[in-house]
């Protein structure tokens, strides 16, 4: 079997990298046999006695080179302890590699025995497990020990080829640049399956990262010479067996995106090979990728005679529509219960979360699902229990028309299990239940309705005792249902529950965590009362809330690492006091191992109390984000600066402001630190910078060439010259990628970031076909928007003819249609209009808006919802308006009913433009509604600037108080009113800590008297929210008021002495009282000095004029006489 160790060689050190590496490093490695005469010639030779001397610890192993010890005598080699490769890597690390190094390392090893070897090489495996080796060093080890390897008796067997490869190799093999050591050998295919059957043996040992390094170096085996079908045909006995997954792949199949199969070969005889029964019985054990899995299902599935009963259970959850559309009623209830105990539930689909998508199931599995029910006229219970989970492929016309009242009511148990209802659906149901007499008595009725809970209506629920509902919520099955509830259904249970309970402890005990993050922050403030810590860390709070018990929670729990993350976050700078000075890098270290995420507010005063008395030496130790407020020299006494930013790399950068001064200066010391000429990043330099790739410029960008672009791909947005440099960069073709013309799915996925950057000139060199794949295979599961996947759909769609009357021949919209991802591309606006004449829009809107429809065909299907409902939108059609928002005019607005703040919510839900939301805003006050909670809500920080006075002033303060507002942004007119409705609606907490985070969001408004009074709480202000304090109560606080405020962020005032408010309100003081402050302010006014501030007059009605005239020239008198008197005086 030796023949099969030299491949087994070359597969390992090959890997994904090896065409980017094999040009850095492989002088590095050599081929056995080495001579050793002459390799030792000019080596000076070595006694016994130094051997043992070092051996016995009475002499350091750095004491001799590492040709000495490769020239040594064999049986001297062995008197070395096992640890000794430990300390004999370490020597050598720290030193520059030698072109002999690799020739000694294959002597070295060579005279090792072979078990004592093993040993020591566990040793250092598990010494090195959690540190990367030296690239070189690791190269040059890994030399010696493969030609070792090979050499060893039974190295064959799958025990001690494990032992070697996993066990004592790892800490090399995590480097996928060392499989460029070995030069590419001339494996035939038998001896390649050999190798992979010796690597399947112990895929399931091995780690996920290792696999995929192994699993790189398998693909570039059977892909190196570019042609397809490699190991493969059907002509040559030997290579002709269709079980080429398993023979070649076997369990590394995992880790295959589609583009690589299509590498492997073309499709009829992928389709061969998928549905090889060795490669079935194989597959139905393995976890593939999901987009591998549906195309996997597809080969099977889309040519003739493959029956559906040979379809391994977990491949039933990726059918297409086509593969069920000719089954027989016996057959699809035989499918449907496959499905129903097979497929668990997608919770996210293209980036959209589950709160946000009108369902949890793709287009493919409703369409399928809607096949399944069209074989049936009538749904009695029986049919319904056999549909099971297919049952949501239900019309609301079958549910109201083809369902018995008698036989809906029976069917509650099955229907409530079903995952994935519209709100349509689920609603259509429960009021056709309601209607007919269903009656909610009790928790248990309303648990029993299961998953069809999210068909209630606010008022409904509304109407049932709140008994019911905290009977309710004790059921484990039912909590399970309020994850998928509408955000306004949630808030509507809050209001049930804290209604019924008197004190903050009992609602924190009686929410269900699926409605924890919805509790007003104000019903949470605990005052005299003592939280219940288990609690509050068995909820998901918000950072908001969890601030609002955080003082009250430290003081009963003195143990940190006692406390979750979720209630960890709510730490800010008013709780400073509550902890002392010296248990905050305690704290700190805390939220590094339970990862909680803090602000920058928060992170800038825990930086400053974590270094209150110097720097620490473990800054590792604390949040990477904190580093953001640290400079490399403060991290020196922890590493060097190559680590600092290499641990900023990590950290999350968008704490920052984008053009922040902070922030630019972080990217020239990083720039700085690692030593880059000029504007030209390489591949190592840009891994240590991370996500301040982002920030680097276009000169960067295009200097760099494709060095960046893979980082650059998970960039949150870019500069208009970023973008000018990235299509540069990507249109010159001369980067690993290459040219657009020659992209594949897998390319485009690669930089699927960088779409929204692409143009035109791009996107047309890119295949058709590629394109269209990747919409159909990869855009699900991208974090692209709906709106950011457009230009691909514009480059897809079929060229404009002539206007004709009617829908284009074979154009017609039909269900499988609607239920196609690839919609977009198959109508030109024009089409898309005449072809929905005969469409029940409404029904589908859901689901197609989630299509990537280009802005003139969105333009279209709002011109047919207008033709539909010429006199306004009903209620009902808000949830579903989606996109098909930002075209509502004042207009359309003026006919809206939107005669309940769920309506208003519902709208304002789809974040209409800001004259949209002031036109719906001003269309439900008009109407006569409240500006109640829920409107508030609704209306939140992103709109409560739109208000007018009048409109203001309606906002009672109760509801003030269950609300979640911020008026920073606001006028002055508009903070002014809100404080004083929120300082009212809050007066019941002015004595408790929480007191501060409660008025905090609204203290622009705040007049003078109230910051004085303030100023002695010790509340730690963050200089954000002193900066938008009003400038006539900033003017009128004495220096040690101010001082009194900001607390420990009194010197943040310096940074900030130059803009206003802080400016004026420098240069009124006495610089003898700033002084006292030791923070470094100047410009005050001198002793002796009169300091005058020119004021800023309106500009005055005309009939004032002369007025001011006369008052400004009497001004220079005025000022004569109080000279003239301080003089006499």
């Amino acid at each position: 079997m030796l023949p099969l160790f030299p491949g087994l060689r070359f597969l390992l050190f090959v890997g994904w990298q090896v065409a980017a590496a094999t040009s850095a490093g492989t002088y590095l490695c050599s081929s056995s046999p080495v001579n050793e005469s002459a390799v030792c010639a000019s080596v000076k030779s070595v006694s016994q006695e130094m051997l043992l001397k070092i051996a016995r610890g009475q002499g350091s192993p750095c004491s001799l080179t590492f040709g000495q010890y490769a020239c040594a005598q064999n049986a001297w080699l062995q008197d070395l302890q096992d640890d000794f490769l430990i300390s004999l890597y370490s020597c050598l690390a720290s030193k520059p590699a030698s072109a002999m190094d690799p020739e000694y390392s294959i002597l070295f090893f060579s005279k090792y025995d072979a078990k004592k070897l093993v040993t020591a090489l566990t040793m250092f495996s598990h010494w090195f497990s959690r540190v990367p080796l030296s690239l070189e060093w690791n190269m040059i080890f890994i030399n010696g020990l493969w030609e070792k390897m090979l050499q060893v008796p039974d190295i064959e067997s799958l025990p001690v080829l494990s032992q070697w490869v996993h066990g004592g190799l790892q800490p090399f093999l995590v480097e996928p640049k060392v499989f460029a050591c070995l030069h590419t050998k001339n494996v035939l295919c038998d001896t390649f399956q050999m190798i992979v059957a010796a690597l399947n043996g112990i895929y399931s040992d091995l780690p996920v990262e290792e696999q995929r390094n192994l699993y790189a170096g398998i693909k570039y085996y059977l892909t190196q010479n570019g042609s397809n079908q490699k190991c493969y045909s059907a002509a040559v006995p030997g290579l002709n067996s269709t079980a080429w997954f398993a023979n070649y792949l076997g369990s590394f199949l995992e880790h295959a995106t589609v583009g690589d199969l299509q590498l492997f070969g073309d499709e009829l005889t992928l389709q061969k090979f998928a549905r090889d029964p060795v490669n079935i019985q194989m597959i139905s054990n393995l976890t593939l990728l999901r987009e591998t899995a549906v195309y996997y299902t597809s080969l099977l599935t889309s040519g003739p005679g493959f029956p559906l009963s040979s379809l391994p259970d977990r491949f039933v959850c990726y059918l297409s529509p086509s593969a069920v559309s000719n089954l027989s009623r016996d057959d699809a209830l035989s499918l449907a219960q496959r499905i129903s105990k097979n497929c668990p539930l997608n919770l996210t689909r293209r980036g959209i979360t589950r709160e946000n998508a009108p369902s949890t199931l793709t287009a493919e599995e409703l369409q399928v699902a809607s096949s399944l029910v069209s074989k049936f006229e009538h749904f009695p219970p029986a049919v319904l229990h056999a549909l099971g989970q297919a049952a949501v492929g239900l019309s609301v016309s079958s549910i109201e028309n083809s369902i018995s009242d008698k036989d809906l009511e029976a069917s509650i148990p099955v229907l409530g299990e079903v995952r994935g209802w519209t709100a349509e659906q689920s609603s259509t149901i429960i009021n056709k239940l309601l209607s007919s007499g269903y009656q909610i008595l009790d928790g248990e009725s309303l648990a029993k309705l299961g998953s069809l809970v999210a068909g209630l209506n606010s008022s409904t629920l509304q109407s049932l005792p709140a008994e019911v509902i905290l009977e309710a919520i004790k059921l484990p099955e039912f909590v399970q249902q309020l994850v998928t509830l509408p955000s306004a259904l949630r808030m509507t249970f809050v209001e049930k529950i804290s209604s019924s309970v008197d004190h903050p402890a009992d609602l924190v005990k009686h929410i269900p965590d699926a409605l924890a993050s919805y509790v007003p922050k104000s019903l949470l403030v605990f005052g005299e009362e003592k939280p219940n810590i288990q609690d509050l860390n068995s909820k998901m709070w918000t950072r908001e809330q969890a601030a609002m018990f955080f003082s009250d929670v430290i003081k009963a729990e003195p143990d940190f690492s006692r406390l979750s993350q979720s209630v960890l976050q709510g730490f800010t700078c008013a709780d400073a006091s509550a902890v002392e000075a010296g248990r905050f890098q305690e704290l700190a270290r805390v939220m590094k191992k339970k990862n909680v995420k803090l602000g920058e507010d928060q992170l800038s005063c825990l930086v400053k109390m974590v270094t209150l008395h110097g720097i620490p030496k473990d800054l590792d130790s604390y949040p990477k984000d904190l580093l953001l407020f640290l400079s490399p020299s403060d991290y020196a006494v922890t590493g060097s600066c190559r680590q600092y930013f290499a641990n900023i790399g990590k950290a999350n950068l968008d704490i920052l402001q984008r053009e922040s001064s902070h922030r630019k200066q972080l990217l020239l010391e990083a720039l700085a630190c690692l030593k880059i000429p000029g504007t030209q990043v390489n591949k190592e330099s840009a891994e240590i910078l991370g996500q301040l790739v982002c920030d680097l410029g276009g000169e960067y960008i295009r200097n760099s060439g494709g060095n960046l672009l893979k980082l650059l791909s998970q960039c949150e947005s870019f500069l208009p010259d970023q973008e000018e440099a990235i299509r540069n960069v990507i249109s010159s073709g001369n980067t690993t990628f290459g040219p657009p013309v020659v992209w594949s799915t897998y390319t485009l996925n690669e930089l699927s970031g960088l779409i929204p950057v692409f143009d035109h000139g791009i996107l047309q060199k890119i295949p058709k076909n590629v394109l269209t794949l990747w919409l159909k295979t990869f855009a699900h599961d991208s974090p692209l928007s709906r709106e950011q996947l457009v230009p691909i759909v514009e480059e897809l769609l079929p060229t404009r003819h002539k206007r004709a009357d009617g829908c284009p021949p074979g154009k017609q919209i039909t269900e499988t249609v609607l239920n196609d991802d690839l919609m977009p591309v198959y109508y030109t606006p024009e089409e898309l209009h005449t072809c929905l004449k005969n469409v029940s829009l409404e029904n589908y809107l859901p689901q197609i808006l989630t299509y990537p429809f280009t802005v003139e065909q969105l333009a279209m299907m709002k011109r047919r919802l207008d033709e539909t409902y010429p006199d306004g939108y009903p209620a009902s059609l808000f949830p579903k308006l989606g996109s098909l928002i930002a075209f509502i005019t004042p207009e359309d607005v003026s006919k809206l009913k939107i005669t309940s703040s769920a309506s208003l919510a519902t709208l304002l839900k789809s974040q209409p433009a800001d004259y949209q939301a002031s036109a719906m805003i001003k269309r439900y006050v008009d109407l006569g509604n409240a500006l109640d909670t829920t409107a508030l809500n609704a209306i939140g920080t992103k709109y409560v600037c739109l208000l007018n006075a009048t409109q203001l002033n309606m906002i009672d303060s109760n509801s003030l108080k269950l609300a979640s507002l911020n008026t920073s942004a606001c006028s002055q007119l508009t903070k002014d009113i809100l404080y004083a409705k929120a300082k009212h609606a809050f007066s019941d907490k002015h004595y408790f800590p929480a007191y501060y985070q409660l008025i905090k969001p609204y203290l622009g408004g705040a007049p003078g008297v109230d910051l004085k009074a303030l100023s002695k709480d010790k509340v730690n202000m963050d200089i954000s929210t002193f900066m938008n304090l009003r400038k006539d109560s900033v003017m009128s606080l004495t220096p040690s008021e101010v001082q009194g405020l900001l607390g420990m962020n009194l010197g943040d005032l310096v940074k900030w002495q130059n803009k206003s408010p802080i400016r004026e309100w420098v240069r009124t003081q006495k610089q003898s009282e700033l002084d006292k402050l030791h923070v470094g302010l100047t410009g005050g006014t001198q002793e002796g000095y009169i300091n005058i501030v020119t004021p800023r007059f309106q500009t005055p009605p005309s009939a004032s004029l002369g007025t001011v005239a006369v008052t400004f020239h009497l001004l220079p008198t005025l000022l004569i006489s109080s000279l003239m008197m301080l003089v006499l005086s």
